[in-house]
């Protein structure tokens, strides 16, 4: 059930009025924008385990969507920047997770999807966020405790929330049950949707995980379990810690998909691919991104302790999501140098916008009334809410302390 923070924060996106402010710096009409190009992605892109096909590496888009993905991804990755800039600087405290180097996994999802699909994930969520209809503004807010952030300030970095999003969880595993109770309730409600559950490598082991595999296989519930690998559990190589590392068979009678994460094309067509599969009555799908974190696990993580900077600069140097949907679009002739330049340009210059924006956002009052916020839907309460002491007990109808005049 929908809670009554995430249908709050429904109202706060509708007012915001930069949802998606990168589409008005696209220097192309709507007739161009439309114009379908073809795309041929490299064999190694997928492999698959139990299935009988897997995605086309032939497929057509559109200019418009090959335009505004690189723009999504180059706005993710300066959000990102922005909050180290902003941890660095005191102004985001205690946990801090960012996805520099894997900007195709959340916004080639989002191309792939429909609104009506559901996403869950970890706490490295902040593309997530934007690309299910936050503004970076509110994304910053909620990082630095603003009254204006996504969950109003209480909930921090490891908690984001946007509309068909539901979040964010710092409990490592606890994400995929509750994804696979996302995906029963599409499925009790005969909904054509699915349900998308985002876990990484080092929560690849969790018992329930496979509990969640096991419901989603008896209950043939539409649900795409997906293995966020960035080779990395925290400061352990993958290897050191999974006995299997072929993730995409970690369903064992459930059919697998393995991806090249660092590719966005790639990593849209799977996800059409996986939509497809579980809408259409097959059941669950395990799908492994295969992807790369260039920063440590958090703020607090150097990242060069485990692995060698060569290592990380090799990653960069030729594996890039961003610079290799730029090669992409150059060798395709959808963008020039100079219109790719203006992209970065602009987007630099809106991000630098919303973080003032979030900047000067108020913090949350300091009353305990906003304590007792949130914890029912509207409509549901109980009469009374216990608080610390009787006299802190919260009256829902009389909107203040029942025990206080």
């Amino acid at each position: 059930m929908l809670s009554n923070i995430a249908k709050k924060n429904l109202t706060v996106f509708k007012q915001q009025t930069l949802l998606k402010p990168a589409t008005a710096a696209l220097r192309f009409n709507s007739t161009d924008a439309e114009e379908l190009i073809d795309i041929a992605l490299p064999e190694t892109s997928f492999e698959g385990y139990l299935l009988e096909n897997t995605p086309e590496l032939n497929f057509q888009t559109t200019k418009g969507n090959l335009l505004q993905m690189y723009k999504d991804m180059i706005i993710v990755r300066r959000m990102e920047m922005a909050c180290d800039a902003l941890y660095k600087a005191k102004k985001i405290r205690g946990f801090c997770h960012l996805s520099v180097g894997q900007e195709a996994i959340a916004v080639g999802m989002e191309y792939a999807i429909s609104k009506k699909d559901t996403i869950i994930t970890s706490y490295r969520c902040h593309g997530f966020t934007y690309m299910r209809g936050a503004s970076v503004q509110a994304v910053l807010a909620e990082l630095m405790g603003r009254r204006t952030g996504v969950s109003f300030g209480k909930g921090g970095s490891m908690h984001l929330y946007a509309p068909n999003f539901f979040g964010g969880n710092g409990i490592v595993g606890a994400q995929v049950p509750l994804g696979a109770g996302l995906a029963f309730a599409h499925k009790y409600k005969s909904e054509e949707a699915c349900s998308f559950s985002l876990y990484g490598d080092g929560a690849s082991n969790q018992g329930q995980v496979f509990e969640s595999f096991n419901m989603a296989k008896l209950w043939n519930l539409p649900s795409v379990f997906i293995c966020e690998n960035n080779k990395y559990g925290m400061g352990t190589a993958a290897s050191r810690s999974s006995a299997m590392t072929e993730y995409f068979k970690r369903g064992q009678y459930i059919p697998g998909l393995k991806v090249n994460g660092m590719d966005i094309l790639a990593t849209y067509q799977a996800t059409k691919f996986a939509r497809d599969w579980a809408v259409s009555g097959n059941g669950p799908l395990v799908v492994e991104f295969e992807t790369y974190r260039y920063g440590g696990h958090s703020m607090s993580d150097p990242g060069t302790t485990y692995r060698t900077r060569d290592e990380v600069q090799h990653m960069r140097s030729k594996n890039d999501p961003i610079a290799g949907l730029k090669m992409k679009l150059l060798e395709l002739g959808v963008a020039t140098e100079e219109e790719i330049k203006s992209y970065d340009k602009a987007a630099r210059k809106y991000v630098d916008e919303q973080v003032e924006l979030a900047d000067a956002a108020p913090a949350p009052e300091a009353k305990l009334s906003i304590l007792f916020e949130d914890v029912y839907i509207p409509g549901t309460e109980t009469p009374t809410l216990r608080g610390r002491i009787p006299e802190d007990t919260w009256d829902f109808k009389k909107g203040g302390f029942a025990n206080r005049a």
